[in-house]
């Protein structure tokens, strides 16, 4: 086959991706739309909360019928009861996750206007040649010194993510316009005006990988970034797993890394898919989140 080169034709990638953050070497990519499956009581949560401190989020909302009752795992990821909604059947809970990412892209954006003005009236105060603009002085003037702006994150873009627990057969999942729209859109929420946007991270914790009816539907399913899969008995489970990463490797290896993962006796085991992996990362498997699991032939 022939081909004939184009100049000037070359694709220009942007500098930075919408709502990306660094995470740490060994981690996942920041934004994530995670998938963890597992039967009742198999070690979703554990695995979720170890998950959530590693990636170490600033706000994690958590939408759950159950959540309240675990104290345990609310003061650990001090996760405050406001950013808890009990209701899975509120229409209005997505619409009320995104209003809340965009008002913090507002209080950042407000933060930065205020540093902006804040820095100008400090200039203008040790200089002779400056006008002083009397609103900024008001503005940043207490009854004795001058307050410099406050921003609950010291002026860097909030990490926030979102868990959706014990949702099976809600109206969330039954009727999931919206939460499609969030599930392919959450990078973009809360888009600031210099460019960019804060972003959001989505959690789901699900007992089966599909459902008849009211579960975790396919648009959500494609969205997936990564997928954890604890141990199970449904051999058309695996299937419908393995056929959702098709395009990334073949059903033989597949089980063959899911046996490699879990282990028999071995408690919380599970094998972890990372569909968007670091370039440093030498495979997309894991046994849980601390160990690679690289097919192919060992290495004598």
């Amino acid at each position: 086959m022939r081909t004939q080169k184009l100049k000037g034709l070359d694709i220009v990638p942007p500098k930075s991706t919408s709502g990306e953050y660094e995470t740490q070497p060994n981690m996942y990519k920041m934004h994530q739309v995670c998938i963890i499956v597992g039967k009742r009581q198999s070690g979703k949560t554990t695995a979720l909360v170890s998950l959530l401190e590693q990636m170490k989020y600033d706000r994690i909302l958590f939408v759950s019928p159950t959540m309240k009752s675990n104290k345990e795992i609310l003061s650990r990821l001090k996760i405050d009861e406001n950013d808890i909604f009990e209701d899975c059947d509120d229409p209005t809970v997505i619409d009320k996750i995104k209003k809340i990412v965009e008002d913090e892209a507002k209080d950042l954006e407000r933060y930065n206007d205020e540093m902006r003005r804040y820095n100008k009236l400090m200039k203008a105060i040790s200089t002779d040649h400056m006008p002083i603009d009397e609103e900024d002085m008001i503005a940043f003037f207490n009854d004795r010194d001058f307050m410099k702006p406050v921003h609950r994150y010291n002026g860097q873009k909030p990490r926030v993510a979102v868990v959706f627990d014990d949702c099976l057969g809600s109206g969330l999942y039954s009727r999931p316009r919206k939460l499609n729209a969030l599930s392919t859109y959450s990078r973009h929420i809360g888009q600031l005006a210099e460019g960019g946007s804060i972003g959001i991270s989505l959690f789901f914790l699900i007992q089966s990988f599909k459902a008849q009816t009211g579960g975790l539907n396919k648009v959500i399913r494609n969205q997936c970034t990564s997928l954890m899969l604890f141990k199970t008995k449904d051999k058309g489970e695996l299937i419908d797993v393995s056929e959702s990463v098709a395009g990334e490797i073949d059903q033989n290896t597949f089980m063959d890394v899911y046996n490699e993962a879990i282990q028999d006796g071995d408690h919380h085991q599970f094998l972890s898919i990372d569909l968007h992996r670091k370039k440093g990362h030498p495979s997309m498997f894991r046994r849980r989140f601390s160990e690679f699991l690289i097919p192919g032939p060992e290495k004598k």
